[in-house]
């Protein structure tokens, strides 16, 4: 078990002088519902401030929403659900789930995506755990439960001492073991784990259980992994937003909100 530190910085890819349009990243999003639609403008904020081209699919009671967001967001391209083929075969990641509705439409979306796209990266995220077949998971996915999500997914949660102890360890090297994918368990320590290796972050704070600071990561975390490996992308956004996390709390306390994470990330990152 390994401490993720700001070393883990100095390992993201970083735009070369003399690249175009699209060469430092694409990305799909596929989030938001007319409940949840701020889960959307979070997550495609943080993107947009990493990767060069991030589309956005939603659903279509949240189509009319757009129009409200593209006056505060207008960094995204939107496509229509006969447009995700040929945008899929574009994007160098997915990110499915924030603000999404954990119904069977979102199920056989999810479900669709896994099957007929497997060397896709996809990070999967909030609503899309919810209705995911563990057993269509790949070495190129994501997964970010919180302690909830997590319990659901795997049908327990492992005793999470500072550092990790002995029972913590066994238990999510023998998960990532089952499951080929980059499992995250976030909490107030998070842990990062796949294929027996397993990563803690200790770095972040109170102030981050509001509503959205989930959505922010998950934005890092995709834009980041249009041009990084799983494992690598992943490591780096819970530090990365763990830190901001920490930065915010030493001017404010912990009275700061979701979307003032993004700034800070940028900073962290630059």
């Amino acid at each position: 078990m390994k401490l993720v530190s700001g070393q883990i910085l100095t390992k993201l890819y970083r735009p070369p002088a003399n690249s175009h349009k699209g060469d430092n990243g694409r990305l799909l999003i596929i989030a938001g519902s007319k409940k949840y639609h701020g889960s959307l403008v979070l997550c495609a904020t943080m993107a947009s401030k990493i990767a060069d081209l991030v589309y956005i699919h939603t659903t279509p009671a949240n189509v009319k929403l757009l129009q409200k967001i593209r006056g505060r967001l207008s960094e995204f391209i939107y496509i229509s659900k006969r447009e995700l083929k040929a945008t899929l075969k574009e994007v160098d990641a997915v990110l499915i789930g924030p603000g999404l509705i954990p119904n069977i439409q979102t199920k056989k979306l999810i479900s669709w995506l896994l099957k007929n796209y497997p060397q896709k990266k996809i990070v999967l995220d909030a609503g899309a755990l919810r209705v995911l077949d563990l057993k269509q998971l790949n070495t190129n996915c994501v997964l970010t439960p919180h302690l909830g999500e997590f319990k659901s997914l795997f049908g327990r949660v492992p005793l999470l001492p500072r550092g990790g102890g002995g029972s913590c360890r066994e238990f999510l090297s023998k998960l990532s073991l089952q499951h080929p994918a980059v499992i995250i368990l976030k909490g107030h320590i998070t842990y990062i784990c796949q294929n027996g290796q397993i990563f803690y972050n200790t770095n972040g704070n109170a102030g981050m259980t509001k509503g959205g600071t989930g959505d922010v990561l998950a934005g890092l975390l995709a834009a980041l992994l249009t041009k990084n490996n799983p494992l690598t992308a992943t490591a780096a956004a819970v530090y990365v937003n763990g830190k901001a996390g920490d930065k915010l709390k030493k001017k404010f306390g912990f009275y700061y909100s979701a979307s003032e994470l993004i700034d800070k990330n940028r900073k962290i990152l630059k």
